[in-house]
């Protein structure tokens, strides 16, 4: 590579000593090779590579259980510190969004107050907190959620429309999708008959086939599912959102009937959290098998986006997007089951650290540190790979100090923590 005339050598980092997730019920002990922005060698123990002293680059991972990052196959990055809004049970988003406009006026105008901009890194960071290394933002891309400094990955190449009510000519943007992206729609939001004739509405436009990819069809009956999977939809679920809005869940025996289903976060507006609040209410709540929900976050969510680069996954010459909690032994499916924001301790994207634990910012070595900042989130330190003190002084203009919260979580920047690692 180079740079102003120089030769840089690539950044490199070694892995050392992982339980390494190859699937659900899959793993190894495994050391990894990160050369740039990939993975370039994964050796099984016993191995000659890992025989040598440690290196410069070196991160000494025993004692952890290391995952792909997160696929987050929904969101609204702007809405991140938004209160949850709404007097529920509604009967379908139309009635909600109406109803909120009215009832919470005077708030929605305060946080849009705190410039957009930084509502979308807040919302980034909403995602990386959790694990997620790529997220689908379901609103028009602005240029800063792809700036290469961004928290995470944001797809880029997909087509999209609100809703049937709310989404312009949802016919002219289907056609307007690349062939070989996804085209992206929230679609049957709600309880009622509203809800339920949207997907029918759908299918006379023109727009059901293989690209097409429903958010929440929360309204979907058995004959819905059924043309669904006869047109080769694929579906993103988002059920505490659901639970809130309209005090009823998908139905884990309908989902069963269609090939390709993701889970995503939705916005603080509705949801209970961040993505892995999502994931354990699908297994503990819905009875989502975890290896399926495993799938849902991972290689599915992938499939969906139409994403390919290996994301979901972690393979030999793939994208080093990677994740480290505490291993207690358990497959990584059934880890995800009692897996927090509170449990993701390292989080590397493209090969560079973007989140750390405390306990885990004394294993970098020091050039994985430069650049990373503090977060108190409820009383949790994560080190981030974010102007977090800048964005923290932006979002305080408009809210109050001691007033920024991500999904009912407060944040604060910590004191008494070692400065020496902010660059």
């Amino acid at each position: 590579m180079i740079e102003h005339g120089h030769l840089i050598a690539e950044r490199q980092l070694l892995i050392r000593g992982a339980r390494l997730s190859l699937g659900p019920r899959t793993t190894s002990r495994s050391s990894i090779q990160i050369t740039g922005d990939r993975i370039t060698r994964i050796c099984n123990h016993p191995h000659p590579l890992f025989d040598t002293p440690p290196g410069p680059a070196d991160i000494n991972m025993n004692g952890f259980l290391v995952l792909p990052g997160f696929v987050n196959a929904h969101d609204h990055l702007q809405l991140a510190l938004y209160p949850r809004m709404g007097n529920p049970p509604y009967r379908n988003y139309i009635e909600w969004g109406e109803d909120i406009h009215r009832r919470f006026a005077s708030e929605i105008s305060r946080q849009h107050a705190i410039p957009k901009a930084v509502r979308l890194w807040w919302g980034g960071i909403r995602n990386l907190l959790c694990g997620v290394t790529t997220v689908c933002h379901h609103d028009p891309l602005w240029p800063e959620s792809q700036d290469e400094e961004f928290p995470v990955r944001v797809v880029k190449e997909y087509g999209w429309g609100h809703s049937l009510a709310l989404g312009g000519d949802l016919r002219q943007a289907h056609d307007a999708t690349p062939p070989n992206r996804p085209f992206i729609v929230h679609a049957c939001e709600g309880v009622d008959q509203q809800a339920r004739e949207e997907l029918w509405s759908l299918e006379r436009l023109g727009v059901l086939d293989d690209r097409t990819v429903f958010v929440h069809g929360l309204a979907m009956n058995r004959e819905g599912f059924d043309l669904v999977r006869a047109r080769g939809t694929s579906l993103i679920v988002c059920p505490t959102s659901n639970r809130f809005l309209y005090r009823e869940v998908p139905d884990p025996l309908l989902l069963s009937r269609i090939e390709k289903v993701a889970i995503g976060s939705d916005s603080s507006l509705t949801a209970e959290g961040d993505l892995l609040d999502e994931v354990r209410f699908a297994i503990r709540i819905l009875g989502i098998q975890a290896s399926a929900a495993y799938h849902m976050v991972m290689t599915t969510a992938a499939a969906i986006l139409r994403l390919g680069d290996t994301q979901g996954s972690i393979k030999e010459l793939g994208l080093a997007d990677l994740i480290a909690v505490r291993d207690t032994g358990q497959d990584p499916a059934d880890r995800l089951d009692s897996l927090s924001m509170k449990d993701v301790e390292l989080v590397i994207i493209g090969g560079r650290v973007h989140l750390a634990s405390e306990a885990m910012l004394e294993r970098l070595p020091f050039p994985a540190r430069s650049g990373l900042e503090p977060l108190s989130v409820d009383g949790t330190v994560r080190w981030l790979r974010a102007p977090v003190r800048a964005l923290m002084q932006e979002a305080e203009k408009v809210l109050g100090g001691g007033a920024v919260q991500l999904g009912r979580k407060r944040l604060l920047i910590p004191t008494g923590v070692m400065a020496e690692h902010v660059n």
